[in-house]
């Protein structure tokens, strides 16, 4: 009890999200990995990386194509848009965040709202919706719906799109499938950079996400990793 309200302590500057988190694992004993996934969370805000590496990136500019998988409310787009007035396309699968989305952009011609997700294939899903981590791969939420998911290499095709300078991934545990798929398809080399949140509730999460990075360095380097919290890959130059 005593290392947890000293991590609880630690992380009261952090917010109630991360404290809410802390006192559910400690519910049931805080586990080695849960230390460490709190920890790399510290570290994260420690380094103000919300506002320091999600947004800066030196090679955006207002002819630069950017992918947000994961919209939820937009803060990541217009964040993005302020900076730099990329061309941002936003992929959202959940009805009450599309409405929220579209609204928000509603009369910025750059920010386009697609109302599916991207994976490695078409097909239909039940998600469970909570906030910002409604997940398909989830069953805390009694507020379900269904939702569509759209080819990511058949989205590219037909929209004509031949790279993609930055792609957000934030999509609750269905960036392994989209991720093996994009470097499958060889697209992994049209990508300039990749802002990836891997999630640890799915199993085998570490030995997935370890494979991932290993076929991500024949192509990319990491410009900074806290794991399971954001990590980022930049295109190797050639």
């Amino acid at each position: 009890m005593k290392y947890i309200l000293k991590i609880i302590k630690a992380f009261i500057p952090y917010g109630l999200i991360i404290l809410f988190r802390i006192y559910k694992e400690s519910k049931n004993n805080i586990s080695d990995k849960s230390k460490k996934e709190l920890i790399e969370i510290k570290r994260w805000f420690d380094d103000n990386g919300d506002k320091i590496h999600r947004l800066n990136y030196e090679s955006l500019n207002s002819d630069s194509i950017v992918f947000d998988l994961g919209g939820y409310k937009g803060d990541f787009a217009c964040n993005i848009f302020s900076k730099y007035m990329s061309n941002i396309y936003v992929f959202e699968p959940v009805k009450y965040f599309i409405n929220d989305l579209q609204d928000r952009f509603a009369k910025n011609h750059k920010v386009k709202i697609f109302p599916f997700g991207l994976g490695a294939k078409n097909e239909s899903l039940l998600i469970s919706v909570n906030n910002d981590s409604s997940s398909i791969f989830r069953n805390d939420s009694n507020d379900k719906e269904n939702i569509e998911i759209l080819c990511f290499q058949d989205f590219l095709i037909q929209n004509n799109i031949n790279n993609i300078d930055l792609i957000k991934i934030n999509i609750e545990g269905g960036e392994y499938e989209l991720l093996e798929h994009i470097i499958q398809t060889d697209l992994i080399s049209s990508i300039d950079n990749l802002q990836i949140q891997f999630h640890s509730f799915i199993p085998n999460a570490n030995i997935l996400r370890e494979n991932i990075q290993k076929k991500l360095s024949e192509t990319h380097h990491p410009t900074y990793n806290y794991d399971f919290v954001w990590e980022n890959w930049k295109r190797n130059i050639l």
